[in-house]
């Protein structure tokens, strides 16, 4: 079985700067190794080390495959995981950013916000005025 090293203190003060960004506040972040299937045709698993927070009811995972490859995913439970849509990404900072912003994206529908909606549609979602005519 094949291993990747360890996430680098460059990496790991870089992950932690871009939650302080998001947040405004220092996250602990939690490392640990998993067993994943890099290649699809291959039944030989990798163990890969993870970067894993916990933030807004959200729990969140960057895996690293290789020197300068990752991958994400968030997740609610068992049942509700999301990726990024992206499969691997050649650049840790690409990679927190797009995770933070997609489970950003997917808070938001979540909650019943929808693009262009603002304070007072999302106070009152259910009173429409109808255009102003002047």
């Amino acid at each position: 079985m094949a291993t990747v090293r360890d996430f680098t203190d460059a990496e790991t003060k870089l992950v932690g700067q871009a939650l302080n960004e998001r947040y405004g506040q220092a996250i602990p972040l939690q490392f640990a190794d998993a067993e994943i299937q890099l290649i699809a045709e291959s039944s030989e698993l990798t163990t890969c080390p993870i970067v894993y927070w916990e933030a807004r009811g959200a729990n969140f995972v960057i895996f690293k495959l290789g020197d300068d490859r990752y991958r994400a995913q968030f997740y609610y439970s068992d049942v509700e995981q999301f990726g990024t849509g992206k499969e691997i990404f050649n650049n840790l900072g690409d990679c927190v950013i797009t995770l933070l912003q997609v489970q950003s994206d997917h808070e938001r529908t979540r909650a019943g916000i929808k693009s262009g909606m603002n304070a007072y549609t999302i106070g009152n979602p259910d009173d429409y005025d109808g255009p102003l005519v002047v």
